[in-house]
């Protein structure tokens, strides 16, 4: 833990300067001094290396603790429950502290480049990734099932917590296969250093492809990043042919489909493309409300179901942001000793949610809305089902869709899930209609509006 904070030191006194607003001379004058000393338990012991270390010090424990806390758990993921802060000459030395010895399970784990945390029981499936889990848990548990499986989707929607969770499942149930998760930029680095090094230090190539074609299940994060790169793309082709061809389990995330590629050499994404491809999209509103119950039951937090959906109100765009908000309201709770109610999630999610921004209006949001509103899933909002329980807030939608957006027809049937634009005309006239004949209908739609843009 010492080494990941002293890596980030910098980054963590940056971020403290522009979260809380510090001025300059703040800044300059009480937090730039500060240097990490020793890290002991949930201990951090930090030395002040500037003027007037007595009167500063006093300052910053008043001032700039709780902060600190929270920053340095937003970068690393840790909390630590007290901050000591002393002067050069009276810090004393830094002891070296033994760690457990690692079960054979997490050894696994660590040598594998796998984060135990992130296992199925903790993925909250929704309709916006239910066929990525279904097929990822299926890898799992019959590695090469699906080979190559190709997940790909957005920033911060789960694809390497799902891709992190098969590896800990293939560890936990098989202790023969080897298994080993890497970045494509790992990936490259490791063939750049070996490329300028290689004649210095005498090595070749082979201890790098054994490192990689020797395992029994690659994984390989983010395959985007070895657009534009000839070498790593060369590599990485014949690494992949080699375990496709020996029946060794591939997996591979990315931020669009191969097809998407346009850069990417056509021999890799063919061979991307002979497995199974599957997407994870942004969660819908009950998935984004039950991962932020999930994420407090395994904390064992008492939140009130408003400050979830208050959370999954205004933060819609990826789980990362979801679970970072609520991890911010919990940490100034339990540091400041205050109950987690909606009024504190407001005040500590100010610099995230501005009440005052426009909020995007698209078809999406008001779908979710008039799902929210009526009670029922999107999922049926986007089907077939012709009960009036569903259609009747399909239609509403249509409406709401043509009024509030510059979508055309044909757009916010793509939006529905409808190939007939003459049913979007058909839903949007009805609904126009019965706002001018029946004032209750036209209330509803008013109560939806407000719902949809609260500005």
């Amino acid at each position: 833990m010492y080494n990941e904070l002293k890596n980030n030191w910098d980054n963590i006194l940056n971020k403290l300067k522009n979260d809380y607003d510090l001025t300059d001379v703040a800044f300059r004058t009480w937090i730039l001094p500060l240097s990490l000393h020793s890290v002991k338990n949930d201990t951090i012991n930090l030395v002040f290396n500037g003027e007037a270390a007595s009167m500063s010090i006093g300052i910053i424990e008043k001032k700039y603790i709780l902060p600190l806390k929270v920053v340095i758990s937003e970068i690393t993921g840790n909390e630590f429950s007290r901050i000591t802060i002393s002067e050069p000459n009276a810090a004393e030395p830094a002891d070296e502290y033994e760690t457990p010895a690692p079960s054979q399970l997490n050894q696994r784990q660590t040598e594998s480049n796998l984060n135990p945390i992130y296992n199925f029981d903790s993925f909250i499936v929704g309709s916006n990734n239910d066929m990525a889990h279904a097929v990822a848990l299926a890898v799992a548990e019959q590695p090469g099932t699906y080979n190559p499986l190709f997940i790909y989707g957005g920033v911060g929607l789960g694809k390497t917590h799902l891709m992190h969770a098969i590896g800990n499942y293939i560890l936990e149930n098989n202790k023969q296969l080897k298994v080993l998760y890497t970045s494509s930029e790992s990936f490259t680095n490791e063939l750049i250093d070996i490329m300028r090094n290689g004649k210095k230090d005498n090595t070749d190539f082979s201890e790098f492809r054994s490192k990689y074609r020797s395992v029994d299940v690659l994984m390989i994060d983010d395959i985007q990043f070895i657009i534009g790169k000839d070498r790593t793309q060369e590599e990485f082709f014949h690494t992949f042919n080699d375990l496709y061809m020996n029946q060794k389990q591939i997996i591979i995330t990315s931020d669009k489909p191969p097809k998407d590629f346009l850069l990417l050499e056509d021999r890799l994404k063919s061979r991307f493309s002979v497995g199974v491809t599957v997407d994870i999209k942004s969660p819908e509103y009950e998935t984004r409300v039950a991962i932020l119950k999930k994420r407090a039951e395994l904390k064992h937090y008492d939140i009130d179901d408003s400050v979830f959906q208050y959370i999954a109100d205004n933060i819609v765009s990826n789980v990362r942001e979801l679970e970072g908000a609520l991890k911010k309201i919990t940490l100034f709770a339990n540091l400041s000793n205050q109950k987690i109610t909606l009024p504190l999630a407001q005040d500590v999610l100010k610099d995230l949610i501005n009440p005052d921004s426009t909020i995007k209006v698209d078809c999406n949001r008001i779908i979710e809305i008039v799902s929210e509103h009526y009670g029922v899933t999107v999922t049926d909002l986007l089907s077939n089902k012709k009960t009036k329980n569903i259609a009747y807030p399909r239609q509403i939608c249509m409406y709401l869709c043509k009024e509030l957006t510059e979508e055309t027809y044909a757009g916010i049937g793509k939006a529905l899930n409808r190939k007939d634009h003459s049913t979007i005309i058909h839903g949007v006239t009805k609904i126009a209609e019965e706002i001018e004949e029946n004032q209750s209908t036209k209330s509803n739609i008013d109560v939806l509006i407000k719902k949809i843009n609260p500005n």
